[in-house]
């Protein structure tokens, strides 16, 4: 990701020192990429998480037990 991030940052660095001529003939040049893979993009589907906790069995004394180990010793008095 960091070397996509440096290319990238270099292509704006160099589309910055053309001529405004040549930024729009480079704007004319990307503009049908842009648009051909913006109308390709299908953002992934998206999973269901319907019954998720359906087979896990977590009872009221699992989470008093749980609470207690999280918050047993807040608040502590050494601050």
């Amino acid at each position: 990701m960091q070397n996509t991030t440096l290319l990238f940052d270099e292509i704006i660095r160099l589309a910055k020192r053309l001529s405004p001529q040549e930024r729009i003939r480079l704007a004319e040049q990307i503009a049908p990429d842009i648009s051909h893979d913006k109308n390709e993009f299908r953002p992934p589907k998206r999973r269901s998480l319907r019954g998720t906790w359906r087979k896990v069995d977590i009872t009221e004394d699992d989470i008093t037990a749980a609470r207690q180990e999280l918050w047993g010793t807040f608040p502590r008095g050494d601050f």
